[in-house]
């Protein structure tokens, strides 16, 4: 399959990336997509490698070869240069009130009837105190987990 996205670096892009290897400082993933890039580029002498060459030169795969090629050709080299973007977004459900309100509810006295405090019980109180409009059970656990508290146990757990 023909390329799609040519790599033509500029004398001083070229540059900028043999100073990235040279130094040894920079994060694993830019050094290696500088490696990418300069393997890749058709401007150099004797052309570019193919991109199953240039994959196992720099020890990658042939998608992240392509990937990074397209990045550079769309964006430039810096955001070539960076990490893949997540492909998602979470928001979170408790924000730093959220978190110490549920704390607080946890080590608060259970419900009349009840031993303890159940996830689901914490998170059914979260939202008829209108703290969050709707919240799970692995929010509340992991929330609690996160600030080393359990629902049920006296002290702050450990």
């Amino acid at each position: 399959m023909p390329k799609i996205h040519h790599v033509r670096l500029t004398p001083s892009e070229r540059a900028e990336l043999e100073a990235i290897l040279r130094r040894g400082k920079t994060a694993a993933h830019r050094q290696r997509h500088a490696r990418i890039l300069l393997k890749a580029d058709e401007s150099q002498k004797g052309g570019a490698l193919k991109d199953r060459e240039v994959a196992e030169s720099v020890d990658v795969s042939v998608p992240t070869v392509e990937r990074v090629r397209r990045i550079f050709v769309e964006h430039g080299l810096e955001r070539a240069l960076e990490r893949k973007d997540p492909d998602r977004h979470y928001h979170r459900k408790l924000d730093a009130k959220g978190e110490a309100q549920l704390i607080a509810l946890a080590c608060e006295d259970p419900p009349e009837g009840r031993q303890r405090w159940t996830l689901k019980l914490l998170a059914d109180k979260l939202v008829e105190l209108e703290v969050v409009e709707s919240i799970g059970v692995e929010t509340v656990r992991s929330t609690l987990k996160k600030t080393r508290s359990s629902p049920g146990k006296s002290g702050s757990g450990a």
